[in-house]
C-alpha cells in the first residue's frame, strides 16, 4: 500500500505542477489486493485532525490536497460499514485545505464471471451504497461514479438532474471488458447527459492475474475524447469549458426534451 500511495503523490504532484486544479485518482489507488483482506485497511470516515491517527490514508490525501492547492477526487478506497467483513469502496473528495468535502459509495458491485475466465464477486467483500453524492468544485457542479457504475445509465441522469456539469468515473475496468466497452460507454454518458466525463483508470497487471486496461480519459459535452493516457502511468490533463458545456445544451437542448423519468 506505501508503494501505491508513494505513486499517487508522485502523479499528484506532477498534476498539479502542469496546472490541474482537480485531480482524480482511480478506483482502488491505495489497496488492490485480495478481496477478502480489504478489511484490514478500511478506514473511518473522519475530519482532517483525526485523519493522520486513525486514517492514514485520507491523512495523506488530505495532506496533498493542501500542499498542492488542488481538489482532490480519490476514486475508490475501503472504508468501515455496519458489516465488519464487508466496507464500502468509497469516492473521497479533499478540498484544497485539506478539509472532506464529499463522499461517495460505489452503488453497483461487480458481480460477474467473464469469458476470459475472470471471476469477481465484489459484493461478497463490499457493501453496496444507497445514493448518489456530488460536490462544488471551481463553480462547476461534479457528479461522483465509481467503475461498475458507468453501465447504469440512470445514476448519471439521476446525478444531472440534481445540477452535475462534469462527472467524475474512477475505475478497474478489466482488460477484457475496457478494450471493447470503456470508451464508448464513457462517450455516451457524455453525450446523453451533456457533460464533461473526467475518468480515471488503473492500468497494468494486478494480483490474481487480473489486469486492468487504463486510458484514463477527459470527454467534453458533445462525446470528443480531448485528453487521454497512453498505455503507461501518467495522466491526462484538459480545461473543462463552461462556455462549450452552455453550447451544447443550449443547441441541441435533449436534457429539457424528456418525457419520461
Amino acid at each position: 500500500m506505501d508503494s501505491n500511495l508513494a505513486q499517487c503523490r508522485h502523479w499528484v504532484e506532477r498534476a498539479a505542477q502542469a496546472g490541474a486544479r482537480l485531480v482524480v485518482l482511480p478506483e482502488n489507488f491505495a489497496y488492490f489486493g485480495p478481496d477478502e483482506t480489504r478489511a484490514r485497511v478500511a478506514e473511518p470516515m473522519i475530519t482532517p485532525s483525526e485523519a493522520a491517527t486513525v486514517a492514514p490514508i485520507q491523512g495523506q490525501l488530505s495532506r496533498w490536497a493542501r500542499e498542492w492547492n488542488v481538489t482532490l477526487i480519490a476514486g475508490g478506497m475501503p472504508t468501515r460499514s455496519e458489516d465488519p467483513k464487508r466496507p464500502f469502496n468509497t469516492s473521497i473528495v479533499f478540498a484544497p485545505d485539506g478539509r472532506l468535502a464529499a463522499h461517495y459509495h460505489k452503488v453497483h458491485l461487480f458481480d460477474v464471471s467473464l469469458a476470459d475466465g475472470t471471476e469477481l464477486c465484489e459484493s461478497a467483500s463490499t457493501m453496496p451504497g444507497n445514493s448518489l453524492a456530488g460536490v462544488k468544485v471551481g463553480g462547476f457542479a461534479v457528479g461522483l461514479s465509481i467503475c461498475y457504475d458507468l453501465r447504469f445509465p440512470e445514476l448519471y441522469r439521476g446525478l444531472v438532474d440534481a445540477g452535475a456539469e462534469v462527472l467524475v468515473v474512477s475505475a478497474a475496468f478489466t482488460l477484457h471488458t475496457g478494450k471493447d466497452h470503456w470508451a464508448p460507454l464513457l462517450r455516451a454518458r457524455a453525450i446523453e447527459s451533456q457533460s464533461w466525463v473526467i475518468a480515471a483508470a488503473q492500468f497494468g497487471s494486478h494480483p490474481r492475474g487480473r489486469r486492468c486496461y487504463g486510458h484514463s480519459m477527459i470527454i467534453d459535452p458533445w462525446g470528443a475524447v480531448v485528453s487521454q493516457c497512453p498505455d503507461r502511468p501518467g495522466f491526462a490533463l484538459a480545461t473543462i469549458d463552461r462556455e462549450y458545456l452552455e453550447q451544447v445544451r443550449r443547441s441541441l437542448p435533449s436534457l429539457k426534451h424528456r418525457r419520461l423519468s
